[in-house]
């Protein structure tokens, strides 16, 4: 018998405390340093990824984050797998406009080396591989230069081992944030706010969505926890 997902602490509840004004889907000014990623930039990086004759006849992208609740593009098929030599981490900072402000940066989700990670697995359609991937590398890789490029990683799912584009973080790349504890990184997530929604929405959706495909991720878990415990201290200590 399946068991049932994990009751989380933080809920839409605490979420609904912390929504902007409006929402804008559109991608804001890059930063200093940075400029907004264009058609060539995405073709270019298709080029490099399958540069030289490619033997494989399926594509498939590892999800880790937001892809999972969000997927960018169409997909044929998804499993679950492992991804050994990389975890998942709020390593990706800092965000000053789409779940942050200059006020309260936020802080993102990127695979770091060492360790293991759970995640989900998309097999692009073979006929629309590029125009898919496009999809996104725009959603992923707005601005160049990237702080976390797409690699290929082998992940198992079941008794195959997959090769997979996936995105991990740069730690040259001026945006690499390690060092933090779990409260710090709590303090982050329960506060910052940007023109895609909040910190707080974005770590409900992706450990909601982990749990009901049978993913326990325990770092994840204690941070929402975490997180739901300073928003009711923000947001309800006098009720």
């Amino acid at each position: 018998m399946t068991r049932p997902p994990r009751q989380m602490r933080l809920s839409a509840r605490h979420v609904a405390y912390l929504q902007p004004d409006e929402i804008f889907e559109a991608l804001p000014a890059p930063p200093p340093g940075m400029r907004e990623a264009g058609p060539d930039d995405h073709q270019a990086t298709i080029a490099s990824l399958f540069d030289g004759p490619d033997h494989h006849d399926e594509t498939w992208v590892f999800a880790y984050g937001s892809l999972i609740w969000k997927p960018a593009c169409d997909y044929v098929e998804m499993r679950t797998g492992l991804l050994h030599g990389w975890h998942r981490a709020f390593c990706l900072g800092w965000n000053t406009r789409f779940r942050g402000s200059e006020e309260n940066p936020g802080l993102m989700l990127a695979l770091d080396r060492g360790g293991s990670c759970k995640g989900a697995l998309y097999r692009l359609p073979p006929d629309r591989r590029d125009e898919c991937l496009v999809k996104l590398f725009e959603r992923e890789m707005g601005w160049v230069p990237t702080a976390f490029p797409p690699r290929w990683v082998k992940v198992r799912t079941g008794e195959r081992v997959i090769r997979a584009l996936t995105f991990c973080i740069d730690r040259n790349s001026g945006r690499y944030v390690s060092g933090l504890s779990e409260a710090e990184i709590a303090d982050v997530l329960a506060s910052a706010t940007g023109t895609r929604g909040s910190m707080a929405e974005y770590l409900h959706a992706t450990v909601d969505h982990l749990e009901q495909m049978g993913i326990h991720d325990p770092h994840l878990w204690r941070l929402q926890h975490l997180v739901a415990e300073r928003i009711e201290a923000a947001y309800e200590a006098d009720r």
